[in-house]
């Protein structure tokens, strides 16, 4: 665990906060550690920074309570993510009220190249559940993970079908990592750690207290590229997490349903008002996407392979050896200089062997 992540969890903790004026915390003293060692009289000069919260600082409880989650993390295998780390989520860190602090456990890359959230009403009917497998079962070839936040009816549906299809899918929860809400969903839960995983910006003891729900949505909202709104009702919070996709400028779309039907009237309302899209199926959802296919990959390696030379192979075994790989990385593990592992990434993603994702990060075509 790095040096200074006491100090990171502690901010997440000082009383009179929250996460837009703990960023300025943290950002004009120069860091998370800086900022309980700053002196009050200068504490005092930082806008929104209230007594309440200088006294937190000073008298530093709170970093007893963050060991004790240091504890917990390390014990449970968990990832602790800061803001400015390059694992954490970064649609999300775009959005000016993003979590400090996040805790996931799983195996997921949460920078996926395509990520979809899929919500809706905890008494779903067999129509909207009809729909969120058709849904599902479309994206098994798109590599897209799914989010959703482990509610009963339309979220649980959303990541059964997407363990049912192999498509990894994340929970968002609205409390810690030392418990589950709704108990009776522990079983997916244990089989989304190992196909996806469970994330929250709550600390271990966090209750699923009723105010935490909206503040889980954001996070919903804010790591996708797109919220699919299956059934609800004219208010809930299927309808918070479309409003918040809209403020964050993120496509929304939602399933319409028959008129006067108590969990149609919120996807109703979205298309009518001109807040989502319009979709019927999954194929919908992908051409309003642009998104194409990914081509399956093949045991056998293609006839091509007989042209690679001595250090094309190297550099391509090394990327075959990684689900994704960042240029640098390739430059360290092969030893080749940086300007030939350039030309030479260039030249296999030319025909077809890789290919180049954001972040200058490589894979397998």
């Amino acid at each position: 665990m790095p040096n200074d992540l006491l100090y990171k969890i502690g901010i997440t903790m000082l009383p009179k906060i929250g996460v837009v004026n703990g960023k300025q915390l943290i950002a004009y003293c120069g860091g998370a550690e800086a900022v309980f060692k700053e002196k009050a009289k200068a504490l005092e000069k930082i806008p929104n920074i209230g007594s309440v919260a200088i006294r937190s600082i000073a008298n530093q409880k709170v970093l007893s309570r963050a060991e004790e989650e240091i504890a917990f993390i390390e014990k449970n295998n968990i990832q602790a993510l800061f803001y400015t780390d390059k694992a954490y989520p970064s649609r999300l860190s775009n959005c000016y009220d993003s979590p400090i602090m996040l805790y996931f456990k799983g195996t997921s890359q949460l920078n996926n190249q395509r990520v979809i959230s899929i919500v809706g009403t905890r008494r779903a009917t067999n129509y909207g559940k009809e729909i969120c497998r058709e849904i599902t079962s479309h994206l098994k070839d798109y590599n897209i993970l799914i989010l959703s936040g482990l509610a009963y009816g339309i979220d649980s549906c959303s990541h059964r079908g997407a363990l049912d299809n192999n498509i990894e899918t994340v929970g968002i929860l609205g409390h810690g990592l030392d418990t589950l809400y709704p108990a009776q969903n522990r079983r997916i839960a244990e089989k989304m750690i190992e196909h996806g995983g469970l994330l929250t910006e709550f600390i271990s003891k966090t209750k699923p207290d009723r105010e935490n729900f909206p503040k889980r949505n954001r996070i919903v909202a804010g790591m996708s590229d797109a919220v699919v709104v299956i059934e609800s009702a004219r208010k809930g919070g299927a309808i918070i997490t479309a409003d918040l996709g809209n403020s964050y400028n993120r496509d929304v779309f939602a399933i319409p349903g028959r008129a006067g039907d108590e969990f149609s009237k919120g996807c109703n309302y979205l298309i009518r008002t001109n807040r989502a899209a319009l979709i019927e199926n999954g194929s919908n959802l992908t051409y309003f996407m642009g998104w194409e296919k990914t081509k399956k990959r093949n045991n056998e390696q293609p006839k091509l392979f007989v042209d690679l030379n001595t250090l094309e192979q190297k550099i391509y075994d090394c990327i075959l050896n990684s689900k994704e790989i960042s240029i640098d990385k390739i430059t360290i593990n092969t030893s080749i200089k940086p300007s030939i592992v350039a030309s030479t990434l260039l030249k296999l993603e030319f025909e077809g062997f890789i290919r180049a994702l954001p972040g200058k990060l490589y894979r397998q075509s």
